[in-house]
């Protein structure tokens, strides 16, 4: 069985048979496929490094929004912080609110029946009206608030129970520890002191009475599920990019066989079937048009809102939408390897990869719950020793405050949640992120390396000038030499060939064919001979070209290939053919130029043609003349200068240089080697775009660091105030109640400050 990985997905390894019990997913050695880890690291028999390995076709991965190495085939709870996995792909059919949220709302809505006249009993003698304590014993009254918080504190707050327990199973503390160290302390407390008054000493007495702190757990429990679904929700949105990329695919195909024509799911076409698409439909997976015509609107991929004419032999775009023709078309592309399914596989890749500035949150979070389980340790020791009476009370109520009010939820969610936005964002803008780290660093380039054909040029030579000596007619000569270029298999033949068309110069076909190598060709057209080629050719040929030298070089300088052409021994004429340059390029020069980026132009074009199309359009240096492996060199010559370079480029040729960069930037209209090996891809293959990037590159990293900060000084502020720090002053204490309504606004602040980044402006 081969899989493909997930990091470098043009490798692929061998995976053991079902019978070795390999993990549908994780982390797994090449050479010792029975070494399998949930997240990266080296190999224990051969050192080598582990290699990520994805699931089966049709498999559905669930991962934790804030450890995404943790991959499970089912949904559940992360073994580090206890979050409930997400799907890696949202379902597009499936309804807003998964079972997590349903079972949590469900638990709210319980502890939030039980929890209400809890709190009017507990605080009734604080409210208008008669007191409770006039028609409730404070016996009577304790009874009656246990049989409230129970059910509370054993069913709704039954999950934090289980994820604590997991989490010092797992020697993982987490945010759900101190929750379930939190709650489980103030009702076993409250228990025991409701039924057995008597065992505890007169520091724990006030008023000859034990306190009992029901109400605080019950509150803090249904706060903490608050909190939850209100997390819940807002962490939904974030799939809502993917969702909508995945409802524009079309869910059948008409598929043309033997037995006629039928609908077929999409899942079984295969490459090579024959499809029809009807007017209105969308058309069902990337292929080639076969019969027939139509305008189709490919605005999903290009964002342009005006349907492209396309004709038999035109390449068509799966899940784009026919206009008022129909046709037939092949499938070349289907399943995972259509556009949009690359499209959608990168940005849920994306969205689950990590910024390098994630690692200080890591290492924070990673030291923080055992630092808080101390502190709170030391508060109760120093309250129960100076603090006012019933010190023992009032000790661990400041220590079940700072266990709830130090949960560092909030901390973990600040980077991952802002890079699901970010990735969601780019997918619907045509900017599509491998990975944060290709977002985070981004907005630090300085210098743009460019390829130039099918990045600055749009990749397809085309006929820009037809010069016949005198006594010739334009299409005659043009006739004569599309003639030749019928039958040549040159890059540039079929440029003169369709621009022959394009003017309507008559079609004719050429005997006696002929291609010289590094020269030209020849044959005969209409009885004459006809050679097409450069100087050499028409020296070989005894043709005197000497006077048209300068005028070829003068054009030449524009960029264009010069070919000569003779008729019957005698100069005819000549054919000029250039890639032109792209519409949007000289505007996308301008812009990063106003960002203060240094663009140079990396091309194994000839240096006079390249430092042409540089000159036309303002670049600032160029290497030409380079081999794909030479680029890669060029791109690290600049980084040892210093620089922070992006590569732009979409061909095969420029992978190596993709890969080298700091950040590799792939056309979409390119090669999919291109694509895998650069860190973005712009899916209209406009480098407008790249400025785009940065601009969302910058507010992405800011809303990190504000959303690092909150949860920086917010425990900062927060553990401290819960301690009691302030009562000495003040008179104040920190209820549990709070620290609990304080840790949920915290964790759903972060998520809404990342949710303001659907609307930024880029």
């Amino acid at each position: 069985m081969t899989h493909t990985c997930q990091h470098h997905d043009q490798h692929t390894h061998e995976t053991p048979a079902p019978e070795a019990k390999a993990p549908r997913s994780g982390w797994g050695c090449p050479m010792h496929p029975d070494v399998h880890a949930d997240g990266p690291g080296t190999c224990p028999k051969c050192g080598m490094a582990l290699e990520r390995y994805g699931p089966p076709p049709g498999t559905v991965e669930w991962v934790c929004p804030m450890h995404p190495e943790v991959v499970r085939d089912a949904p559940g709870d992360c073994p580090k912080c206890g979050m409930a996995l997400e799907r890696r792909v949202p379902d597009p059919a499936a309804e807003e609110d998964d079972g997590e949220l349903r079972d949590m709302t469900r638990r709210f809505v319980f502890a939030a029946i039980f929890t209400v006249p809890l709190f009017v009993v507990s605080m009734g003698d604080m409210l208008p009206g008669a007191p409770i304590s006039s028609w409730l014993s404070p016996h009577v009254k304790t009874l009656v608030e246990l049989a409230l918080a129970t059910p509370v504190c054993l069913y709704s707050a039954w999950p934090f129970y289980v994820r604590a327990v997991q989490s010092v199973r797992n020697l993982s503390p987490n945010m759900f520890t101190l929750i379930g160290l939190g709650v489980s302390v103030s009702y076993i407390y409250s228990v025991v002191a409701a039924l057995a008054p008597g065992l505890f000493p007169a520091a724990f007495r006030e008023g000859g009475e034990v306190a009992v702190y029901f109400e605080a757990a019950g509150v803090i429990v249904t706060l903490i599920l608050l909190g939850q679904v209100l997390e819940l929700r807002a962490r939904s949105q974030t799939g809502q990019a993917i969702k909508q990329l995945l409802g524009m695919q079309a869910k059948t195909a008409r598929r043309i066989d033997d037995d006629g024509e039928a609908d077929v799911p999409l899942d079984e076409v295969q490459v090579g079937d024959r499809l029809r698409v009807r007017p209105g439909e969308k058309v069902p997976v990337d292929g080639v048009i076969v019969e027939g015509k139509s305008a189709i609107d490919e605005s999903m991929v290009t964002g342009e809102p005006i349907p492209v004419e396309k004709a038999a032999g035109d390449a068509v775009i799966g899940s784009t939408v026919n206009g008022a023709g129909g046709f037939v078309m092949r499938a070349e592309k289907v399943g995972a390897d259509t556009l949009l399914s690359r499209i959608v596989g990168l940005v849920a890749e994306a969205q689950r990869s990590r910024a390098p500035i994630q690692k200080l949150a890591d290492v924070v979070a990673g030291r923080f719950v055992p630092a808080v389980i101390l502190i709170a340790i030391i508060t109760f020791v120093v309250w129960s020793l100076v603090g006012p009476e019933p010190a023992m009370a009032h000790a661990l109520v400041a220590a079940v405050a700072v266990l709830i009010i130090a949960c560092p939820c909030a901390l973990g969610l600040a980077t991952p949640m802002s890079i699901m936005v970010a990735t969601g964002k780019g997918a619907s803008s045509g900017i599509l992120f491998k990975n944060a780290e290709a977002i985070e660093v981004l907005r630090k380039v300085d210098t743009l390396v460019v390829d130039k054909t099918g990045t600055l040029t749009e990749g397809r030579p085309e006929l820009v000038a037809v010069e016949p000596a005198e006594g010739l007619e334009e299409a005659e000569l043009l006739k004569l030499a599309a003639a030749l270029e019928r039958s040549s298999e040159h890059p540039l033949a079929a440029a003169i060939v369709a621009g022959a068309e394009s003017r309507g110069v008559e079609a004719v076909e050429a005997q006696d064919f002929e291609s010289v190598t590094g020269k030209g060709v020849k044959g005969r057209v209409d009885d004459r001979a006809v050679a097409l080629g450069n100087r050499a050719m028409m020296e070989a040929l005894g043709v005197d070209v000497s006077a048209y030298v300068e005028q070829v070089e003068a054009s030449r300088a524009k960029g264009r290939t010069v070919m000569f052409v003779a008729v019957d021994g005698r100069f005819a004429g000549t054919v000029a053919v250039a890639d032109p340059i792209k519409e949007s390029t000289p505007e996308a020069i301008r812009v990063l130029h106003e960002e203060g980026i240094r663009v140079v132009m990396l091309t194994g074009d000839s240096e006079g043609t390249a430092r042409a199309v540089a000159a036309e359009l303002g670049i600032d240096d160029v290497i030409a003349e380079v081999l794909p492996d030479e680029k890669a060199a060029a791109v690290a010559r600049l980084q040892d200068e210093g620089a922070t370079v992006a590569m732009a480029g979409d061909g095969i040729n420029d992978a190596p240089a993709l890969a080298r960069a700091h950040v590799g930037i792939a056309m979409g209209t390119g090669t999919d080697v291109a694509m895998e090996s650069a860190g973005v891809t712009l899916v209209r293959g406009d480098l407008r775009a790249i400025a785009r990037a940065r601009s969302l590159s910058r507010l992405t990293m800011a809303n990190i660091k504000q959303n690092l900060f909150f949860a920086f000084a917010y425990n900062a502020a927060g553990v401290p105030i819960a301690a009691g720090v302030l009562y000495p002053v003040f008179g104040l204490l920190l209820s549990p109640m709070l620290a609990a309504a304080a840790m949920s606004f915290s964790s759903v602040s972060v998520i809404g400050n990342a949710l303001r980044l659907r609307n930024a402006e880029i």
